[in-house]
């Protein structure tokens, strides 16, 4: 019987091509619009996340911050000292501590800007000092040459890797031939000799701590070697871990964060320590975005309202059209329920064409959008699937009261209506 159904369904909508197009219309328009802005909000979500994940997402940073001081009169301006700095003793603390917890810990120490020079040229560098952490997770690109080792890491060894952007400035084209040969770099008023032992390709820095300024590129050496430089301790103003897989972020956050302040700046008269992640703005960003592509779906499906009622009207008008239809069938013994399933069935073929037509059209307007905005997205199959059923559902609400109104025609008055 629903087969049957189904095909007389199929051959009113054959007789009236156009009516039933302008009938499935606003259908169309609502579930292609609906699953056009999922793809375009995923793919706005993916770029969002692109950028965090770039930034560090599973990153955390402490530093070093000011005490709050409930009275005014409490705070004493004083000059940092070094015993105020993060000591390597407490770097070392965290990492056994939390072993299980940290994957790596990030140390980094800037020189500065130092003037590298060779023969008679010469380019402005931010010479920076890392540890093998911290070179790994910039994630360069060697050109020619090798990393740091472990070795220069332990030995605190005079070697540098430097951009083929500073190199070529140096050696002009033939600045492949700089592996291996020494260096000089003006370090305030101090000139320091490095062995290059390798080229990286040169990226623009997308951290959050990078400067806008992205004329001048990093020389990198070991962290040793940096504090070597002017006979320092090893100490910083902060410093950043990388979680383990899994971790909460936010709670290891507050954990390192109070273990430090508890075991070494409690009786600090000024400095505590204090720590942030991504983590909460990724968060906050998915909420919004969601929110965001709710909202605007919502807007988008006022259309399937319309198309709803476009759907009611046109059954209305098909049913007082085959009036002497009904009449006939009633009259040859067809009952109440078999009538109004006949007219559902109908408007909820009417409505699950119009739905994937809508998926089809949506999904290529989305991807068409994304590829223009240079970003990639998709919809869930749960929205498509979603969509079929609410195409179902919807052509079963709006055409429930036609399909009723049919059944309970009069087959004496039916069959004489003319």
């Amino acid at each position: 019987m629903f087969l049957d159904n189904i095909m007389i369904a199929l051959t009113a909508l054959k007789s009236n091509k156009l009516r039933s197009f302008l009938t499935m219309l606003g259908i169309v328009i609502g579930i292609a619009s609906v699953i056009a802005i999922m793809i375009v909000g995923d793919a706005v979500n993916n770029s969002v996340m692109d950028s965090f994940n770039n930034m560090g997402a599973n990153t955390i940073t402490f530093y070093l911050t000011e005490k709050e001081f409930e009275d005014e009169n409490d705070y004493v301006y004083r000059t940092m000292k070094s015993t105020d700095m993060i000591s390597e003793e407490m770097i070392t603390d965290i990492n056994e501590h939390f072993a299980d917890r940290v994957d790596k810990i990030v140390l980094t120490a800037s020189m500065g800007q130092a003037s590298v020079s060779e023969r008679n040229k010469s380019t402005s560098v931010q010479l920076s000092g890392v540890n093998a952490a911290a070179l790994s997770s910039k994630d360069l690109t060697m050109l020619e040459g090798r990393t740091l080792s472990a070795r220069d890491f332990s030995n605190s060894a005079k070697t540098a890797l430097i951009s083929d952007k500073a190199a070529k400035k140096l050696y002009g084209n033939n600045y492949k031939n700089v592996v291996g040969k020494p260096i000089e770099a003006m370090v305030g008023n101090k000139m320091h000799t490095f062995t290059v032992v390798g080229v990286y390709e040169y990226k623009k820095d997308s951290s959050i701590y990078s400067s806008s300024d992205s004329s001048n590129t990093s020389l990198y050496i070991p962290l040793r070697t940096a504090f070597c430089l002017d006979n320092s301790d090893i100490s910083f103003g902060m410093f950043e871990i990388q979680a383990a897989t899994g971790e909460d972020q936010t709670k290891l956050t507050n954990d390192i964060k109070d273990y430090l302040n508890v075991h070494y700046y409690k009786n600090n008269d000024l400095y505590n320590i204090d720590g942030f992640s991504l983590q909460s703005y990724i968060d906050e960003s998915k909420d919004a975005i969601g929110k965001i592509k709710l909202a605007i779906a919502a807007i988008a499906a006022i259309s399937l309202l319309v198309g709803g009622i476009g759907v009611m009207n046109i059954m209305i008008v098909s049913i007082t059209e085959r009036t002497r239809e009904i009449g006939t069938r009633k009259a040859l013994g067809a009952e109440n329920g078999s009538i109004r399933m006949q007219f559902i069935t109908e408007a909820i073929v009417i409505c699950v064409i119009g739905g994937g037509i809508g998926i089809l059209l949506g999904k290529g307007l989305g991807s068409l959008a994304s590829h223009l905005l240079h970003i990639s997205g998709s919809v869930s199959p749960l929205y498509v699937a979603g969509c079929v059923l609410f195409s179902m559902v919807f052509g079963v609400f709006f055409g429930y009261y036609p399909a009723n109104k049919a059944a309970k025609l009069n087959p004496i008055d039916a069959l004489r209506y003319e």
